[in-house]
């Protein structure tokens, strides 16, 4: 089912410490999650959920409550945590992602994505599209918040999702054997980052 992408109207201004910010790159951008984001995410969330450390489908219910509970009531905060970011194509929502388990102390936080459903099921469109939202990430990430390390965990059977990782800069740190069940099989999880210090280099 391909719901298309959705308009971006909320009057919630988003992330304190993110107001003032901007970046694009062909169109696409990244901006503060909003509240009416959050049935949209639930149905590619539910479509994908081979893919995410999901076990049972949302409802609408469930959805509502978090976003209540765990991503408005962030919006004032010095160090929100998560920061999610809707992903957006000249204004319209295609996806989303952003940092999660952060740690404010360190500055270390996991990256987390999920694209519209039906844009995630071509292959060449994905590659696209995933590459341009880790550059945009590392961009609010390590320029504008002063992050100094990204994380991600990938399931090794989502080859084209690993590649693009590696492909933006991250480095593969691990392999953890059979951390899930995916259709029953058990799959291993990748572990890579990407640091501040790779990212400010001197190209």
């Amino acid at each position: 089912m391909n719901l298309g992408p959705f308009d971006l109207n909320d009057s919630n201004p988003g992330y304190l410490i993110l107001r003032g910010y901007k970046n694009e790159r062909d169109g696409y951008s990244l901006n503060s999650i909003a509240m009416n984001d959050a049935i949209p995410i639930m149905i590619w969330r539910n479509q994908q959920i081979d893919a995410l450390r999901q076990s049972i489908p949302l409802t609408s219910s469930m959805q509502n409550s978090y976003f209540k509970k765990h991503v408005e009531a962030q919006f004032e905060e010095q160090q929100p945590n998560p920061i999610l970011l809707r992903y957006c194509l000249r204004d319209q929502l295609i996806g989303y992602g952003g940092l999660v388990h952060i740690d404010w102390k360190e500055r270390i936080a996991e990256v987390s994505f999920l694209l519209e459903t039906a844009r995630a099921q071509d292959l060449k469109h994905y590659v696209d599209e995933f590459s341009t939202f880790l550059y945009l990430l590392k961009d609010v990430a390590f320029r504008f918040l002063g992050f100094q390390k990204l994380t991600t965990e990938a399931y090794a059977h989502r080859m084209t999702h690993v590649s693009t990782i590696e492909n933006s800069g991250f480095k593969r740190e691990q392999i953890v054997p059979s951390t899930t069940k995916v259709e029953g099989k058990w799959i291993d999880s990748i572990l890579a980052s990407c640091e501040n210090e790779e990212y400010n280099r001197p190209k």
